[in-house]
This record gives C-alpha cells, sequence and structure tokens, in this order.
C-alpha cells in the first residue's frame, strides 16, 4: 500500500544546499521515480501503471505535452512524467471525512504541496455561504446551484470558463461550445500565461500560431538552438531526441541565464551509456544571456547574416517573404555596446554562434517560457523568425520554428476553440453546426479575467481542471478578485490552494483522471489529445476510478450545460456524454484537419494536423507570405541595488503541481523558499550564502509586494538576475505586468530588492 500523506506541512522547513549537478537522469533518476511511486502506490500498481504511459494502447502522460516517437520505448515516460502519474493514480483519497476535519481557514494555512499530497478527490463539495467546512452535494444539486447562479446573471459575460492544459479535445470542444451557447466568449486559460506569446509573434509572421517542426525535423537538424528553456526539468523527453540528433552530428545550443544539467550532459537512463557510462555531452556553446537578453542576440546574429557575402537565402526570401527591405533598413545599423550591455555576452560568442550558423543547412530554435514572459517577448520571438527567414528555415526537413509547449494537450484545447479571441471562421463554422449565432465580441483572458473579478464583472468563476490561484501573477490580488465572486467552481482530480480561496459560495467537482477507465452507460470511451508538435492520438485509462461517482470532464460540462441552458436547448448533451464519438464527428466538421476524425484517431500513433507553412510553404497572414518585422533593441530597466528576478520550477514539480521538496540537479534538498544569486551581485548587496532575505517586488504601481524569508543561494546565474521557485513568487509579479501584445505576465523580469529577513 501507499505511503500516508505527512501530517506535518514539511514545505515551512529550511532547504539544505549542496552543489549544483552537471549531468540529467541516470540511475539516479530510476531510483528517485520508483522511490515516488512507491509514496503514492503499492508495487503492481506501479507496474501496471507506469508500463501504459505514452503507450499506443495506453494514456497520454499528464505531465508535458512533448511528442511520443513513432515506436514508442517500453518504458515511454521521464522520472517527472513517473511523478504525475504517481500523483495522479496514487492510493490515497480524500472523503468527506477529510473536509469534516480541516476548516477551510486551516487548509488555506497549508502549502501547495501538503494539499496535493493528501490523495485524489472523491465526492462533490460544497461550501456553502457563511459555512466554514465543505459538506458533500449531489451532482443533481450541484449541476441545478451552478445553473441557477449562471442564469441569475445579468449577462453570460459575468461568468469565466477557464480551462488547464490536461482537458482532452472533447471536453474541451464541449466545454467552449457551453460557454458560447450561454452567450460568452470568456474562455481564459493556461496558455494566456504561457505561451501566448509564441501564438502572437508566430499567427503575425507566419500564419498558424504553432510550432512547424516534428521530432523527424529535430532528427535531421544541423543546428539546434534552445534558447529560454530547461529541458532536464520540464521536458526531460526532449533530451533523448537531442541526443539522438547529436549522434546523427546535429551541433547543439543553448541559451539560458542558469546553466541547467541537462543539457550539459544527458545520462539516458534506458541505454547501458546512459546507465553506467558518461552519457552524453549535449551542448556545443552555452551562451549564458542575462535575462531579457535574447532580443539582442538575434537582433545581432541577423545583422551579421544581413552583412556576410551569400548568407541569406535571396530566393527563398524574395519568393515566400514581405517586409524583407523595411526589416534589412532598420537591422544594418548595430549598436554593439547596448547589444553587450543587454546580452551580457562578448562579442567573441555571438561571433561564434554565427559561425555555427553558416555551417548549417537545417536549423531549429526551440524555446519556452524563458522567451514568453517578458515585456518585449512578442518581439523577441518575432526576431527568432526573422533570424530562420533570412537563410529558408522555414518549411523544409530538419528546419523551423519549434515552441515547446507545457501542459499535455494545453495546444489541442486552443485548437478546440479555447480562446478569448475566436477567428471569424471558427465561430461561423461553430454556428453553422450547432444551427446558433455564436458571441462575437472578444472575451476576457487570464488577467482580465482577475480585473473583471476584482471589479465585481464577473461573478461566476468555472474552472476546467488547474490550480488558478496558484498559476495567476499577484497572489494578493488575485486571491482578493476570487473572494469576490458569488460562486467558484472547480473541476479537479487533486485538492489545491484554488480549492480554499473561493468567492461566497464554491464547489470542487471531482473528475476522472487520465489514468482511469472512462465508461459511460454506452460502455468504455476514449479520449484524445494534441502534442507540442501538432500530433492528435487517443489516451485510454486502465484503473478503477477512485470513487464510483466520478464523473468524466465529458459528462460534467454536458450535464451541466443541460442543466443551464434547458430542455430547450438542442444540442445532443446526453449523448456526448454517452458516446464521444459523436463529439469528434462534430469536431471533424468544425475544425479543419480533423476530417474523419473518428476513423484517424484510431490508428496507432494518430495523425498530424495541417500546417502550412511547413507542408506546403505557404503563410495564411495578411500579405499571403511569411512576414519579416522590424523590432527595436529594448532592455528592462533595472535600478541600481536591485535584481531581475525570474520565476522558475525545481525539478520536482511540474507547473503548480509539487511533488517533492528537492531540486536535485540545482543542489537544493528539503525547501523551496531560496533565491539563486550570482556570487559576485550577492557580495556587491553585501548577502551572504544561507542568509534570509524577503524578496520584495518595485513595479510602477508603488504597491509592496513581499515573499518574505527565502535563504540566498550563491549560484552561477548571469550577473544582474536572480531565480527562485514559482508559486511561491508570484506574489512578486504585478497583475499589470504584462507583455506587449500577449498579455502574458512578465514572470521572467520582476524588478526585485533583496532586503534581510527581520
Amino acid at each position: 500500500m501507499a505511503k500516508q500523506p505527512p501530517h506535518r506541512d514539511p514545505a515551512q522547513d529550511a532547504p539544505h544546499v549542496g552543489p549544483p549537478a552537471h549531468a540529467a537522469a541516470g540511475l539516479p533518476a530510476i531510483g528517485h521515480t520508483l522511490r515516488m511511486a512507491a509514496d503514492q502506490m503499492s508495487p503492481g500498481r506501479v507496474l501496471s501503471t507506469l508500463r501504459k504511459v505514452n503507450q499506443q494502447d495506453g494514456f497520454d502522460c499528464p505531465g508535458c505535452a512533448w511528442p511520443d516517437p513513432d515506436k514508442p520505448h517500453l518504458a515511454e515516460f521521464c522520472e517527472n512524467g513517473a511523478k504525475a502519474v504517481a500523483e495522479e493514480a496514487t492510493e490515497r483519497r480524500i472523503t468527506p471525512e477529510f473536509f469534516a476535519a480541516h476548516p477551510v481557514a486551516d487548509l488555506a494555512e497549508r502549502s501547495g504541496y501538503w494539499l496535493g499530497q493528501q490523495g485524489r478527490l472523491t465526492t462533490p463539495m460544497l461550501l456553502d455561504e457563511g459555512a466554514t467546512h465543505y459538506a458533500p452535494i449531489g451532482w443533481d444539486e450541484a449541476f441545478a446551484l451552478i445553473a441557477a447562479e449562471l442564469t441569475a446573471l445579468g449577462s453570460a459575460n459575468e461568468a469565466a470558463f477557464y480551462t488547464s492544459g490536461r482537458t482532452s479535445n472533447e471536453a474541451a470542444f464541449a466545454y467552449q461550445l457551453f460557454a458560447r451557447r450561454l452567450g460568452t466568449n470568456n474562455l481564459p486559460d493556461c496558455s494566456n500565461m504561457c505561451h501566448e506569446s509564441s501564438g502572437s509573434a508566430l499567427t503575425e509572421t507566419l500564419g498558424v500560431g504553432k510550432g512547424s517542426v516534428s521530432l523527424k525535423d529535430l532528427y535531421q537538424a544541423d543546428l539546434i538552438i534552445v534558447a529560454g528553456q530547461n529541458p532536464g526539468t520540464n521536458h526531460p523527453r526532449m533530451l533523448s531526441a537531442l541526443e539522438r540528433a547529436k549522434r546523427a552530428g546535429a551541433k547543439i545550443v543553448s541559451v539560458n541565464p542558469l546553466p541547467e544539467a541537462g543539457l550539459e550532459r544527458f545520462k539516458n537512463p534506458q541505454t547501458p551509456r546512459g546507465l553506467v557510462g558518461g552519457g552524453t555531452k549535449l551542448t556545443d556553446l552555452f551562451l549564458q544571456i542575462r535575462l531579457g537578453g535574447d532580443l539582442a542576440l538575434f537582433r545581432a546574429l541577423n545583422h551579421l547574416l544581413l552583412t556576410t557575402p551569400g548568407a541569406v537565402d535571396e530566393a527563398f526570401v524574395a519568393e515566400h517573404c514581405a517586409g524583407y527591405q523595411e526589416f534589412t533598413a532598420e537591422a544594418a545599423d548595430l549598436d554593439r555596446p547596448a547589444t553587450l550591455a543587454a546580452t551580457g555576452l562578448p562579442w567573441e560568442q555571438i561571433e561564434e554562434l554565427h559561425r555555427l550558423v553558416l555551417s548549417s543547412q537545417k536549423i531549429i530554435v526551440c524555446w519556452a517560457m524563458g522567451l514568453t514572459q517578458h515585456k518585449h517577448s512578442v518581439p523577441t520571438i518575432r526576431e527568432v523568425v526573422n533570424f530562420l527567414l533570412l537563410r529558408g528555415n522555414v518549411g523544409r526537413p530538419g528546419a523551423g520554428v519549434c515552441p515547446v509547449r507545457g501542459h499535455s494537450n494545453v495546444q489541442g484545447d486552443r485548437t478546440m476553440g479555447i480562446f478569448e479571441r475566436p477567428s471569424t471562421a471558427f465561430l461561423d463554422a461553430l454556428g453553422q453546426e450547432f444551427e446558433f449565432e455564436p458571441p462575437r465580441a472578444h472575451g476576457f483572458d487570464t488577467v482580465d479575467t482577475i480585473r473583471a473579478m476584482r471589479d465585481g464583472r464577473v461573478k461566476v468563476f468555472f474552472a476546467m481542471g488547474g490550480n488558478f490561484v496558484s498559476a495567476s501573477p499577484d497572489t494578493d490580488a488575485t486571491e482578493a478578485a476570487m473572494r469576490r465572486c458569488r460562486l467558484t467552481v472547480h473541476v479537479s482530480t487533486k485538492l489545491n490552494r484554488s480549492h480554499v480561496i473561493t468567492g461566497a459560495r464554491a464547489l470542487i467537482l471531482p473528475t476522472l483522471g487520465r489514468t482511469d477507465r472512462d465508461v459511460s452507460t454506452l460502455g468504455p470511451q476514449f479520449v484524445s489529445v494534441e502534442d507540442s508538435m501538432g500530433m492528435v492520438h487517443s489516451s485510454r485509462g486502465g484503473l478503477r476510478p477512485p470513487a464510483p461517482e466520478l464523473l468524466s470532464e465529458v459528462a460534467i460540462v454536458s450535464r451541466l450545460a443541460r442543466a443551464a441552458l434547458g430542455p430547450q436547448d438542442p444540442t445532443p448533451w446526453e449523448e456526448f456524454a454517452r458516446d464521444y464519438d459523436l463529439i469528434r464527428d462534430r469536431i471533424a466538421r468544425v475544425i479543419p484537419g480533423f476530417d474523419d476524425f473518428n476513423a484517424k484517431v484510431r490508428r496507432p500513433g494518430g495523425f498530424a494536423l495541417p500546417h502550412a507553412p511547413r507542408d506546403s510553404r505557404s503563410f495564411p497572414t495578411a500579405t499571403g507570405k511569411a512576414n519579416f518585422t522590424v523590432n527595436p533593441l529594448t532592455a528592462p530597466d533595472v535600478p541600481p541595488g536591485r535584481l531581475l528576478l525570474q520565476t522558475l520550477r525545481s525539478h520536482d514539480q511540474y507547473n503548480t503541481t509539487v511533488y517533492g521538496l528537492d531540486d536535485r540537479y540545482r543542489g537544493i534538498k528539503g525547501g523551496r523558499r531560496v533565491v539563486l544569486v550570482n556570487p559576485a551581485d550577492a557580495a556587491e548587496l553585501g548577502l551572504t550564502d544561507g542568509q534570509f532575505v524577503d524578496l520584495v517586488g518595485e513595479w510602477k504601481d508603488g504597491v509592496e509586494r513581499r515573499a518574505p524569508r527565502f535563504r540566498v543561494v550563491h549560484y552561477p546565474v548571469a550577473r544582474g538576475g536572480a531565480a527562485a521557485y514559482y508559486p511561491e513568487t508570484n506574489v512578486l509579479v504585478p497583475l499589470d505586468s504584462t507583455a506587449d501584445i500577449s498579455n502574458t505576465p512578465t514572470s521572467k523580469a520582476v524588478v526585485v530588492r533583496l532586503e534581510p529577513t527581520a
């Protein structure tokens, strides 16, 4: 049997610090995986569950969205994927007796780690107005309560429907349909806080807001640039793909303010070389860039290409691109001192990267939130596209853009219509299929939803998965906004902080997870997901659900929709809940690329969605071509005596879910309240290693945002920067500090001062 969850909250302990690692995975990853799984499950359950992860007849990992190879390994999961599976497949249970023993005020004092360790939710629970404890409620009563609150609103726009990335394609399509039948486009999702900058930049420049490469392209590339991303912790299976590319002759460049163990050396636990040998050295060139300096780096690189005879693919540019003259006129001059100041790099390293580019015909640039969460994120990614266009590295094998998405199916949710600014074509197709007029006015994204709740303009908040309170910026402002709602509802598998920061009334609706069997009155059902590279495939759980009364996400949406929209609504919600094939038939008629959906998703490995720039070098932009853009150099303004803080994950963490209190690769053990500071910066600030400080955010609104008692860790961070884990530091991210165009919170660019803890 699984071990019992901790009674005390160990997340409050002070951490221990040792030297950082210089290699990822290997035997320690196997040992840690087995220990974490054994804490949550019996040995038989561990084996029966892990052997089905990312298999063609199994379930999609509930962790990251990294794609599966054509021929999956027998153990096609990584250490962090195994942790995600163990957390969901745990044998621990939260029953009504747990809530009777713990008032909400007590739960609100616990860490997110402690809450998550209590186990799977089993029963719908209601926190009534004025109550101190959650109490059980029946499903029909819960749906009636939500329906009454929704119908009592002055407008459907007074409700917001949030989505996390784990929601299946079928549930997401039904969810957005329900919201739009109700009359609103208020469909914020976790993409708004992560990769919205990627979508904005890529849609403008290439016409498709997704990556253009496949795993096969990675294997064929000559040069792979990994910028603002830590695959070793956030997408560990990517390391296997990089290893394969490296052995095929690819060069790898890492651009990051912190050295990351996984990009230094990878000890593949599925090979003898990785288990008992030295593994594979991945990075050929490490550029330790200052926070926010990526735009300056790619501008400099593009300037060098433009001034190198024969470096530009003139034929590709002439045939497929627009805006080239305006781009070259601005890029012809380079302010070298400003570039060096912004990047913190010696000019010789930029020239070395330039030489690698000139010797490479097929180039891929991969990135994640290190590029997307700055004020100038959209211009930065546009400049990355400029770089690729100059040498024709879009729309040919082994080359292209590779934004590496986070949560499994976060990209699929957007494809299904979870978007506050849907296209006219999507709304037209949806309205024609379901014979109604969808709302056309743009809805609220995540940041605007918080503002609307704060101002009393959103009164009902409904979340399909996720942990909105912990994931969102400006924690105090977010929590105050949630408390202003009339009703907050969370569809969840596990307990988290969003369940204890509530509106006047709150509901927790427990649901099936990826690992659970999904059986309707018609029989077994399966769902589908889209990975980070546009592949759609099926997912089938095999475990007995934690409680017989649990409903799937599809069933919850369908039953709620019927309760809220009434019997007169012609949508066949009851049939959708019984037979997911019927939803897929509707998806096939609404969303391009999903024709014959039910047949294609049943094929081993699924199918690839169309991508015009990749497939035919056609670009569905406003100009009909790939667009060069002009992106003036900008840099964050950091006053003397201050540092620029980036929030990041520990290795025992995925998004807001904390699996443990160690960060093995960074040498942190038994705690999370640490701030990583360059020793030279620490000396200038008079901070010793091991000293405790408060992190105090500085923003133009003058509001003091404080995260107390963090242990200073001398660490090889790029000068002028610091790093600390979220969600503990989300309190420091101002709600109104967002990226231009995408409105993404600037979680990688927070100006802070470090004050000794009293």
